[in-house]
């Protein structure tokens, strides 16, 4: 089993998901504009998902806490499948750092770090099909739009199609030879 890990990049220091993450979570998930993609966030639906990412092996589930100086403003992680050397790419921000880029930081190291410390053959990440500031940061990443699974999830109670976007390493390593 692999050791959890720091990542750095000009702006962002990365550091593996904390039991005390709980309070900032929940607080940007109760914006009504960042929830919009997404069931409600109750206080036991965030303690839920941050002890599992705590608790989760570190080699299939890595997942980071972003945070800008000392003030965590979001979260991303990989979920990894060994076997077939891939791993989908999972992203949060607080609203009040939407537009300045971090999220694509962010996750712009990550992929890194998936294709040249983790030897993944491909990444790849999904978003409500209505949620076009997400597919951006896909799009920045250099990841290609695969296709739509239509009616793929109930959210707020109405069925939504979710839009999936991928980058296979030899495309990742395009961008940057």
């Amino acid at each position: 089993m692999s050791e959890p890990i720091e990542l750095k990049t000009e702006r962002l220091f990365l550091r593996p998901i904390r039991l005390q993450d709980v309070v900032d979570i929940y607080e940007y998930s109760q914006d009504e504009e960042w929830a919009r993609y997404f069931n409600p966030h109750t206080l036991n639906y965030v303690e839920t998902f941050v002890s599992n990412a705590v608790m989760a092996p570190w080699d299939t589930s890595p997942r980071f806490s972003i945070m800008l100086n000392s003030t965590l403003i979001g979260g991303t992680g990989l979920t990894i499948d060994s076997e077939n050397k891939r791993a989908e790419l999972g992203y949060s921000l607080a609203r009040d750092h939407w537009g300045k880029g971090y999220a694509t930081e962010a996750t712009e190291r990550v992929v890194r770090w998936g294709f040249e410390d983790l030897g993944l053959n491909k990444i790849f990440a999904h978003a409500d099909g209505g949620n076009r500031r997400s597919w951006s940061v896909m799009e920045k990443l250099g990841m290609t739009r695969e296709g739509v699974f239509r009616n793929h999830s109930i959210v707020r109670g109405e069925l939504r199609n979710d839009v999936y976007y991928g980058l296979l390493r030899k495309e990742w390593l395009a961008q940057y030879l």
